[in-house]
């Protein structure tokens, strides 16, 4: 079990961070999920010991997203200009004002710290539940109806988020990484 914490301690983490987007709350639930582990005689090896903690990490995590949802503002749940963020990308007709900009190899600019740089800071903008739900689906590529209830979501509440998140990830890329 001491070597848990060597083995598994930076995966649990970096997958905890990447649902939780707080370094603090990160820490915390790795640090309850090998607390549980310990006090739990119910490891039988029929799983690798990091499949049944990243399980045991899972229920930390929905645990502390449950109490984040229930903690926040409300005028954090919504954005009076959501809608309007989204609306210079459609002319009235419903059709792209401007098409999306080409790029010419993504899997170059993927590659480039400079783009995850910029990318990085272009999600601190999201609001948390929409950077959340857009990691989840398109980083870890989720199961939606997971997503759904980790998030304590609507699948069609998930699909506007996803949208949303996505339209304003494209519109701040292309300002700040591809320059239009």
């Amino acid at each position: 079990m001491h070597s848990w914490l060597n083995e598994h301690g930076d995966y649990l983490y970096r997958f905890a961070l990447a649902r939780l987007r707080d370094p603090h709350q990160a820490e915390d639930v790795v640090q309850e999920t090998f607390l549980a582990a310990i006090k739990s005689p119910s490891f039988a090896e029929q799983s690798a010991p990091r499949t049944w903690l990243t399980g045991i990490l899972k229920h930390k995590i929905i645990d502390v997203m449950r109490k984040n949802v229930r903690e926040v503002a409300v005028s954090d749940l919504t954005d009076e200009n959501e809608d309007s963020a989204t609306d210079d990308f459609f002319d009235a007709a419903g059709h792209w004002a401007d098409k999306p900009l080409k790029w010419d190899m993504p899997e170059n600019a993927l590659e480039q710290k400079q783009f995850l740089g910029v990318l990085q800071t272009c999600m601190d903008k999201l609001p948390a539940k929409a950077a959340q739900l857009f990691i989840m689906r398109d980083v870890h590529e989720t199961d939606n109806e997971e997503i759904c209830k980790e998030l304590n979501i609507s699948t069609t509440n998930a699909w506007v988020i996803l949208y949303r998140a996505r339209m304003t990830l494209r519109k701040c890329l292309e300002i700040n990484w591809l320059g239009s």
